[in-house]
């Protein structure tokens, strides 16, 4: 990969939703289905019923196929280096989260896991990315950090991921940069805030109200957000977990039906390849990338 030697402020996001420039992705080179968590739990535990088996070559394809969709959006695509040991660190949602101060390093729970922040430090060094605030306090992360809008920022945990401790360390940070954060806890059956709430477009948030708590809901609409709801059942197969491009464009997948022609509906350009692979392996389209940068928006 080149480095891209460009300094601060090139970098950052203060929002989930502009026109997205820059991605931060990894390589599946050495992917392969064991027990991390919950969603990859369930798969494995429903094969003897199912039939369901991973094909490493259907995943490089899917991957591949999802890379295509971003680089004919415009947009640039740079990657985490590939480790045998650290098999599923292209999931690079998680190993960090990128704000308008620079990058978060994350501090991540499960055993596979545990040593992905070095990747993900040796990427934004490589590559002048200024590295903002490391989570230190319990662990924290990346699909937990949820920026709604610029000034706005939902933070979640479900305990055997991101913990409370940590969640709260890291709103502290964002406090003490002025913006507005709320923790709150979600079901470990959806693993990371992003599984729950993801940002559509401004004041437009792709949620699952039903598996929300009630006060977070409130607070959602007392800052002004609409929802496009996802049933439960699609969202326990991360179903929300799609990637706004901006512009009316949205990467979901081919799994997220009900949503699809929801968004359809509303005049969005969705593209949904099929990346079953991945979502029966633990993450979606939004577990898999980290924005590096996008447009700001006025809100």
């Amino acid at each position: 990969m080149n480095k891209q030697n460009i300094s601060h402020p090139y970098w950052g996001i203060d929002n989930d939703y502009g026109v997205l420039t820059d991605v931060l992705l990894g390589k599946p080179n050495y992917f392969k289905w064991v027990e991390a968590g919950p969603l990859i739990g369930r798969t494995l535990r429903n094969m003897h019923k199912t039939g369901i088996k991973f094909d490493f070559d259907l995943a490089q394809r899917q991957h591949a196929e999802m890379v295509k969709i971003y680089e004919n959006a415009g947009v640039k695509c740079h990657y985490l280096d590939s480790d045998p040991v650290l098999h599923r660190n292209f999931f690079a949602r998680d190993s960090s989260a990128m704000t308008p101060w620079g990058a978060l390093i994350c501090h991540m729970q499960l055993k596979c896991r545990r040593a992905d922040y070095h990747t993900a430090i040796k990427f934004y060094q490589d590559n002048n990315i200024p590295i903002w605030q490391y989570a230190t306090a319990g662990h924290f992360e990346g699909g937990d950090f949820v920026i709604l809008e610029p000034g706005t920022v939902l933070i979640g945990y479900c305990g055997e991921r991101s913990e409370q401790e940590g969640s709260e360390q890291v709103a502290e940070f964002v406090q003490k940069e002025g913006w507005d954060v709320e923790v709150a806890p979600i079901p470990a059956l959806f693993v990371h805030m992003d599984g729950l709430v993801v940002p559509l477009d401004q004041k437009l948030l792709v949620t699952c109200l039903d598996a929300l708590e009630g006060w977070v809901v409130d607070w959602l609409k007392k800052k002004g957000f609409s929802f496009v709801d996802v049933g439960f059942n699609e969202a326990k197969d991360l179903g929300v977990n799609l990637v706004s491009l901006g512009n009316k464009c949205v990467l979901s997948m081919s799994g997220s039906v009900n949503l699809n022609k929801k968004l359809r509906s509303l005049g969005y350009k969705v593209y949904a390849p099929d990346m079953s692979m991945f979502t029966l392996g633990g993450g979606g389209v939004h577990c898999l990338c980290q924005a590096l940068r996008r447009e700001s928006v006025e809100i």
